[in-house]
């Protein structure tokens, strides 16, 4: 009754789909949610529209940056009138004529300058498109607040997305099943922490509820746990992942965003290579046209990769809000080349 007082009529009626689906407390959740978005993007634009849509209820759009000519090829929410404008105000402008359910603010203002008090503000924060060291340090201000932080990236036909939930509680209900479920550690970052067995008509339900540990951005960066998989499923592992982490080391090495020459792509491909070894991977699942082709796409939007990996990350900020399913646990890398997108946990 809490829950039903917290939804109107209208608005049950609105979101009956979703509510179905995931139950009106769940709703409730998303209904009170406070979100920021950190820069805009082909990416951004995407979360902004599935996650507005589904019913939160407020967003607030952080970007300081104009729109230039280039913004308009993947970026549904800003048009050409919107050149020169600030990109926060454009984008936060169209997002509120999706829903105006949901309170739509836009901050002008660096997020350099932003302190953890301003992050304390938010229930989750995402952050996009943005070099590693300001996901680290804004990723570490949200830890301190108990904030959790997501980022990602569309990178061409490739792209990323990184989940630190801190530590998250979430049900699965699903019909009984036959093994008895123990109380403990299911894995490595998941514990069962407590099951309820429920009768539905002639079937049995169980709700298994479970917590999920995270680690922040710069220990996964460390991390070289996919070492321990099988020398068969490690060839299978996908070169993006070690891709990213040079892409971000390139940057800090050359200041350029991009490699352009030979010289700059023989010294990415390097670096691809550490990042293998970073990562305790072999450096046979990179080759160097792989890196040649992975190196075009840097700085690049299409946005049909755009599309999925908005569509992923919303929906994990959703299940996160509803405390429903399993969330991201913690690294989804997008391989446009094959079509996939594994899930690593590091």
């Amino acid at each position: 009754m809490t829950e039903e007082k917290l939804i109107s009529a209208e608005e049950i009626a609105l979101y009956d789909r979703q509510i179905r689906l995931w139950g009106i407390a769940a709703q409730a959740r998303m209904r009170t949610a406070n979100v920021l978005l950190v820069n805009t993007g082909a990416l951004s634009n995407e979360v902004a529209k599935n996650i507005v849509l589904a019913g939160i209820g407020s967003l607030t759009v952080l970007d300081s940056q104009t729109v230039s000519p280039l913004d308009l090829g993947g970026q549904f929410l800003l048009e050409e009138l919107d050149i020169g404008s600030n990109k926060a105000e454009a984008s936060a402008a169209r997002i509120q004529k999706l829903n105006p359910r949901t309170v739509v603010s836009a901050d002008s203002s660096n997020f350099k300058e932003k302190t953890a008090e301003y992050y304390a503000k938010f229930d989750i924060i995402v952050a996009t498109e943005l070099e590693v060291d300001d996901l680290i340090s804004i990723n570490d201000m949200c830890r301190n607040n108990s904030k959790p932080f997501y980022a990602g990236a569309s990178i061409g036909l490739y792209g990323y997305i990184f989940a630190d939930l801190i530590k998250h509680t979430f049900s699965i209900e699903r019909e009984k099943s036959n093994v008895s479920i123990k109380l403990g550690p299911e894995s490595a970052t998941r514990s069962i922490i407590d099951v309820i067995i429920k009768k539905e008509g002639p079937k049995l339900k169980e709700i298994v509820t479970k917590q999920e540990t995270y680690k922040p951005l710069s220990a996964s960066l460390k991390s070289d746990n996919l070492s321990k998989l099988r020398p068969r499923s490690l060839m299978k592992i996908s070169p993006v992942l070690p891709a990213i982490k040079a892409m971000w080391n390139f940057h800090k090495d050359t200041g350029s965003q991009k490699p352009t020459t030979e010289t700059d792509l023989a010294k990415f491909h390097h670096l691809v290579i550490g990042a293998c070894r970073d990562f305790g991977l072999p450096v046979g699942i990179v080759s160097p046209g792989f890196t040649a082709s992975f190196a075009r796409n840097i700085g690049t939007e299409l946005s049909p990769i755009a599309a999925i990996l908005g569509g992923v990350l919303a929906q994990d900020i959703l299940n996160f809000l509803g405390q429903r399913e399993q969330p991201i646990q913690n690294w989804v890398i997008f391989d446009g080349d094959s079509s996939a997108a594994p899930i690593y946990s590091l």
